[in-house]
């Protein structure tokens, strides 16, 4: 089955130093591009985080500290990655909650401009949770019936979740989604724009301290101000702003709040 495309769509996977966003590092990096036209084009690097490498990390990925030292850092690469996923939409497993904001985090370090807001983004795992709720290698072996070899390397990883996406299209193409209410949320088609607004969940911020309600406000997703209208609370309690932004929070977040603080300025 070819995938039924308008740009390109870039499936990539990430192995890191750990799991914290802010902190942690990229250490290998795989994409595959797919082209409209069915052409697969493929990009992979391992990187050197330029911090030591846990040990239960390694445990994880099989990378360690000596296996990296004479490899690019991110920054070394990232205006060739910018460029590889310049006009092309973003796909992968988990990629929403971790993926793109840690990829983010990693670009606005080295100063190089990606725009993901432009973009279309399909989680396979959010479409995996919706219809059967399981990890990547579970979900390889219930749509491909085959064992996930060299699982948790981030070229084999990739190309699971390229064959996961494929064959998840394939089961489902045309049946409606129900969410835990029991409302129809949605079809799963072989479009794009209609598995994007599937697995987007609504968020603002990558790392969803911000969302949208049902009205499409934007509200705090955490903390005191849960569920309370970000501009309502920025107005009321001005020094939240200033701890939000001296706090440890992902970079994405930060942008994303000054953009609504701004914007609000902007429109008085």
């Amino acid at each position: 089955m070819q995938l039924n495309l308008r740009n390109p769509l870039c499936v990539f996977d990430l192995e890191t130093t750990g799991t914290n966003i802010t902190t942690d590092r990229i250490l290998e990096i795989a994409v595959i591009k797919v082209m409209p036209n069915g052409e697969l084009v493929k990009k992979t690097d391992v990187i050197n985080p330029t911090i030591p490498i846990p040990a239960e990390s390694s445990k994880f990925h099989g990378l360690k500290d000596e296996d990296v030292k004479d490899k690019p850092t991110f920054k070394d690469v990232a205006k060739d990655y910018a460029k590889f996923f310049e006009g092309a939409d973003l796909a992968g497993f988990n990629v929403l909650k971790f993926d793109i904001p840690i990829l983010v985090e990693e670009f606005l370090r080295a100063g190089v401009e990606f725009d993901y807001s432009r973009k279309k983004i399909i989680d396979s795992q959010r479409i995996f949770h919706l219809m059967e709720k399981r990890t990547l290698s579970a979900a390889y072996k219930f749509y491909l019936d085959k064992a996930l070899e060299d699982s948790h390397t981030a070229q084999a990883d990739t190309q699971a979740t390229l064959e996961v996406l494929i064959a998840q299209i394939e089961k489902y193409d045309g049946q409606p989604v129900i969410d835990g209410l029991g409302h129809t949320v949605g079809e799963i088609k072989n479009d794009m724009d209609s598995l994007a607004q599937l697995t987007g969940s609504g968020l603002v911020d990558l790392a969803g301290r911000m969302v949208r309600n049902e009205k499409g406000e934007e509200v705090f997703n955490f903390g005191k101000h849960k569920n309370k209208k970000v501009l309502d609370v920025l107005k009321q309690e001005p020094s939240y702003y200033d701890w939000m932004m001296n706090g440890d929070f992902p970079q994405d977040t930060k942008r994303k709040l000054t953009e609504i603080k701004l914007r609000e300025f902007k429109n008085k």
